[in-house]
């Protein structure tokens, strides 16, 4: 299996970045880590051989990227109105420099995003943003409101809010988006969110759920038994969704 190790400076985001590729051709696959994950995350995790047969098979092409998190929503050194504007810098460096690439070293016209846990968050707040550049949205164990408290987890924004804020969450701009350009992309793309039954998120996930039937948008809610949230779960989950 092809394994490829890229670093370059990003200008955006002011430091250096590191990636791995894993496949050699296939549907492109940007994958977030997890809060605490590094770029590095998806292999040390199982996920890279539980998806091995498809890479192998050119299948799939996956392309694993920093998150960034201690930087940007977890940054509690910084102020709540930072820790967003890190994370909308984190999305342009994704837009302008990570697409481009991925675009240069593959052709093929699916490219799909994915995510565990804080990386299912900032793969779906991508994917609704940004609709038309993308066919498939797979997000596992997802918060998708940072806002909400739940069990040990709390406000990320400790009650500050803006504009920012809302636009990056996807169960806050979704009920507001009416005739907008947004919604018929997002009903032309694969959406497939799993979480599991005993896990804090889930009611979460079918309150997502159920904002995206209401606009009519297709898509998958896989309900696992028990707590979902770890890595024995999501490699079974990549082999069967991805």
């Amino acid at each position: 299996m092809n394994r490829e190790y890229l670093s370059w400076y990003s200008q955006r985001l002011h430091r250096d970045m590191e990636m791995l590729v894993f496949g050699h051709a296939g549907a492109k696959v940007l994958v977030f880590p997890t809060r605490e994950g590094r770029f590095f995350e998806y292999e040390q995790l199982g996920l890279v051989a539980s998806l091995a047969e498809k890479l192998q098979a050119g299948h799939l092409q996956l392309y694993c990227i920093e998150g960034l998190a201690a930087d940007s929503l977890y940054g509690f050194h910084r102020h709540p109105a930072d820790r967003i504007r890190r994370h909308a810098a984190l999305e342009d460096y994704i837009l302008n420099e990570v697409l481009p690439l991925m675009a240069a070293k593959n052709s093929h016209c699916c490219t799909i995003v994915h995510g565990c846990s804080l990386g299912a968050f900032q793969a779906a707040s991508l994917v609704f943003r940004h609709p038309h550049l993308f066919r498939k949205l797979v997000a596992f164990s997802g918060r998708y409101d940072l806002t909400m408290k739940v069990e040990a987890f709390g406000d990320l924004f400790e009650g500050y809010y803006d504009d920012s804020v809302y636009y990056h969450t996807p169960t806050h701009f979704l009920p507001g988006l009416g005739a907008d350009w947004r919604l018929d992309r997002l009903r032309e793309i694969d959406i497939v969110l799993t979480i599991g039954d005993a896990d804090p998120f889930l009611d979460n996930n079918r309150y997502l759920s159920r904002l995206l039937g209401e606009k009519n948008i297709r898509h998958q809610l896989h309900v696992w038994d028990g707590r979902a949230h770890r890595a024995g779960a999501w490699r079974k989950m990549a082999a069967l969704y991805i």
